[in-house]
């Protein structure tokens, strides 16, 4: 739940940037010279980029959680099996052993979505934080029925 907040928070506070920088940005294209529009223009862009990428992740984080409640609800979102150390970290070695058998789960059926959402948790838990989004991604195109790459 923290996080949520905490992703909530950061959104508003990004929205309310977004609108100040956007307001100078017009205001600077009011004044009507080359130098304040070309400016004007340019403060526009960041925030047009930011609205995109906050809704591309909010996207992304509303259907991974989606597929997370659909999957909890079949009783098949994995269990955690990791050993930690005594300072509550995951344990490299067992990150591994699970990845590995993830993997090969995913391996055998790789049209599921089910075993790339537990593979996107196995590369979270594993330190692998790009790996874990694409995977998310490609279960979540094969949840939705749309065409991937792999």
């Amino acid at each position: 739940m923290g996080a949520k907040i905490t992703y909530f928070v950061m959104a508003a506070f990004l929205a309310v940037w977004f609108v100040l920088v956007g307001g100078r940005g017009l205001a600077l294209i009011r004044q009507g010279t080359a130098v304040t529009v070309v400016l004007g223009v340019a403060a526009l862009v960041l925030p047009a980029i930011g609205v995109w990428f906050l809704w591309m992740n909010t996207r992304f984080v509303t259907r991974a959680n989606r597929l997370a409640a659909e999957l909890e609800a079949e009783g098949g979102l994995p269990v955690d099996e990791l050993r930690r150390t005594p300072d509550g970290r995951i344990d490299r070695d067992s990150a591994d052993e699970v990845f590995a058998r993830r993997r090969a789960e995913t391996e055998d059926t790789p049209g599921d979505w089910r075993c790339w959402f537990r593979l996107a948790v196995a590369y979270r838990d594993a330190r692998d934080t790009p790996r874990a989004r694409k995977a998310m991604q490609h279960a979540i195109a094969l949840h939705d029925g749309r065409p991937t790459p792999h």
